[in-house]
């Protein structure tokens, strides 16, 4: 385990909306907790050697604690479904130090923010920062119902009667979201953030095509490619010497997992890079969003979770 991990206790566990809950982090012994900026999220470390990756929706000014949220997934890997139906408050957990790839510039004159379902974790703790500050900020949050809209008392809260937040809910015929008519909105300068479900990002990204990459932020739930399956290499252990045969119709991961490799991994999507692993030799398929273009070129290194390989060895740094 990480030297930078600390103990949390699940002080309280929230119903927010309909199969999501939230759960408030303290540290074990009560005292603050590491910092966080706006958009970061933590790697809870779960049973059975699961490692998960959520964002931070608490106030980055309020280290007492650490805010999570977490929709229940029937067809995942089985940690939402854990932290549903098996923790409860006082349950300790290890965590990592906060990381941030979804940084907010808090210094822009104008943030407006589109956000679907669960995704608006991150972007809470951002509307709380501007909020602080005196920032304006926009948010265009669309969900599939009422009851299905989490952190909506709290966010109307900080709308004040401002006319700040927007909901879109699916049904219903009024206020369907326009994500063009959202970046037109915006003023010159403006900052643009999303974070929702893929279809949501990718709308985003093409209407965004305009703006400077700088203006311009987005986090995904997954990568922008589908998962390596094509199978039909071994993977190499250069640190045990062992071989592990990846199948056709077999991820990588799921390869390794079964063999019993120690690999560690979080949100098995290609976004987080909790699994990336040195390369030795071959030639790795990159099928990530969490390396970059330069990175993928080098080929020194791979997103296990979702990658595979162009070549029938891949050796890695197992």
């Amino acid at each position: 385990m990480s030297l930078n991990l600390k103990k949390v206790r699940i002080q309280q566990i929230r119903w927010e909306a309909k199969d999501i809950f939230s759960y408030e982090l303290t540290e074990e012994s009560f005292a603050e907790l590491p910092a966080f900026t706006a958009g970061a999220h933590i790697d809870l470390y779960l049973p059975d050697g699961k490692i998960r990756s959520y964002s931070l929706a608490s106030d980055p000014a309020d280290l007492s604690s650490y805010v999570i949220a977490i929709q229940r997934e029937d067809h995942g890997r089985g940690a939402s479904k854990w932290l549903h139906d098996v923790a409860r408050v006082g349950t300790l957990l290890p965590v990592s130090t906060p990381k941030n790839e979804f940084e907010l510039a808090d210094e822009a004159d104008e943030s407006i923010f589109i956000a679907g379902g669960i995704g608006i974790t991150p972007i809470l703790a951002m509307i709380k920062r501007l909020d602080s500050q005196g920032r304006k900020w926009t948010l265009h949050y669309a969900t599939r119902s009422r009851e299905a809209t989490p952190f909506a008392r709290e966010l109307d809260s900080l709308a004040a009667g401002r006319d700040r937040v927007k909901y879109s809910i699916g049904g219903e015929r009024v206020n369907r979201l326009n994500i063009r008519q959202v970046i037109a909105s915006g003023s010159n300068g403006a900052h643009f953030y999303c974070c929702g479900p893929t279809r949501m990002i990718d709308e985003f990204v093409t209407e965004t095509t305009s703006i400077s990459p700088s203006h311009v932020h987005i986090e995904r739930f997954s990568a922008v490619n589908e998962a390596a399956v094509e199978g039909g290499f071994e993977v190499m252990l250069a640190k045990s010497g062992g071989k592990v045969k990846v199948a056709q119709g077999q991820r990588m991961l799921d390869a390794l997992l079964d063999a019993n490799v120690s690999v560690p991994y979080a949100c098995s999507n290609g976004i987080c890079g909790t699994c990336l692993t040195k390369v030795i030799r071959g030639k790795p398929d990159h099928r990530d969003d969490f390396l970059s273009d330069d990175e993928k070129a080098l080929g020194n290194s791979i997103i296990v979770c979702c990658s595979g390989s162009l070549s029938s060895e891949l050796v890695l740094d197992l």
